[in-house]
């Protein structure tokens, strides 16, 4: 192919098979800065580092569908897990939802909003788990395992926070707190999209 690559051909590569300009540039035979000359040249705009990121990670694309909602039933857990991620998610992290809480029934909602709605199954998700120093982590892990349905591989390991006062929060936190990842930026950005629509 030489040094010339056809705008149709790059944009086949680039556009359509979402491959990157050093795979394109290996099996062109170009450098990777030809490559990004060529990009450049055709005004073909250039994916940032995180969608290269995303791309990378989900090759065979999204790894999530979302469901119509067309019942009662899945709006009102569309409106449950949507305010649950609204109230106690951490919108800041920019490349997946996380949501963090004690009660055992709300975390298991989360994860059933995100199972109906967007079809990820529960062995995707990672858990995080805080306990306070005068807990047993590993009564509180097993707990949660047992709670949720969750294998220990899919925890992180426990964080032990030093214990400081005994008031209702410490009741309430017997276990410690939890909180449930879902890495997918996409799926992220819907959810907070949906909220700032609010």
């Amino acid at each position: 192919m030489g040094h010339t690559i056809p705008k149709k051909t790059l944009q086949a590569l680039y556009i359509n098979k979402q491959q990157s300009a050093h795979d394109i540039a290996l099996e062109t035979g170009c450098s990777e800065q030809k490559i990004h000359y060529w990009l450049r040249k055709y005004k073909i705009p250039k994916r940032s580092i995180s969608e290269a990121i995303y791309i990378k990670h989900n090759p065979g694309g999204d790894p999530f569908a979302i469901k119509d909602i067309k019942t009662m039933k899945d709006a009102l857990l569309f409106g449950i897990g949507v305010g649950l991620y609204w109230g106690e998610g951490t919108k800041s992290n920019t490349h997946a939802i996380r949501l963090g809480n004690t009660d055992p029934r709300l975390m298991r909602k989360f994860i059933v909003f995100l199972k109906i709605l967007y079809g990820v199954q529960k062995d995707q998700l990672r858990f995080g788990l805080q306990v306070f120093s005068d807990m047993d982590p590993r009564k509180a892990l097993l707990y949660w395992c047992r709670e949720l349905g969750a294998m220990h591989s899919q925890f992180q390991k426990v964080v032990v926070t030093q214990a400081r006062s005994i008031g209702t929060y410490r009741k309430k936190s017997q276990y410690g707190v939890l909180t449930v990842y879902y890495h997918n930026k996409k799926l992220r950005d819907i959810l907070c999209n949906t909220i700032d629509s609010l």
